[in-house]
């Protein structure tokens, strides 16, 4: 297995995968993605930021996460365990459903953390919706911090939970 910085050629199977990812949490009720996001537009963005990154194993891209410095608006007013200073942000990881239940969102998530410690920064934070219970319990078992909740109008009516790890 192989962790790297997205490029461009990467961007249609990370849609891919997002896109197959958010079929299979509907047919779980589960109403987190959908076809309006995330999209192709958001990941061309991360790219152009080397914030895009990729799982793969033997050349196949079997996932992705975002890993940002950025703070996003709806975060600016949360109740953070830390100050908004020096602090790493998560989004969208995704594994293909094809290879869930493998560790490769748990690597993933160890590559985020060593990013985190080497680059000095203080914690890592994220937010996953509230109606995905797998999602809550993973971060929880991670050791992170379940905190406020936050609304995404745009793509659920339900919140979603805050998490933070000082690192």
């Amino acid at each position: 297995m192989v962790i790297r910085v997205a490029n461009s050629k990467d961007v249609s199977r990370v849609v891919e995968i997002t896109n197959a990812c958010g079929n299979h949490m509907i047919s779980q009720n589960i109403f987190q993605w959908d076809n309006n996001y995330p999209n192709k537009e958001v990941f061309d963005q991360d790219v152009l930021v080397d914030a895009l990154y990729v799982i793969e194993n033997k050349s196949e891209v079997l996932g992705c996460i975002c890993i940002s410095i950025k703070i996003d608006d709806v975060y600016k007013n949360v109740n953070w365990l830390t100050p908004n200073h020096k602090n790493v942000y998560l989004h969208r990881l995704a594994i293909h459903p094809d290879f869930q239940g493998q560790g490769l969102a748990l690597k993933l998530m160890e590559y985020a953390e060593e990013f985190t410690v080497k680059k000095k920064y203080k914690s890592i934070r994220l937010d996953t919706f509230s109606g995905n219970p797998k999602n809550n319990k993973f971060y929880t078992l991670q050791g992170y911090t379940k905190l406020e909740k936050i609304f995404y109008r745009n793509q659920s009516d339900m919140p979603f939970h805050c998490y933070e790890k000082i690192l």
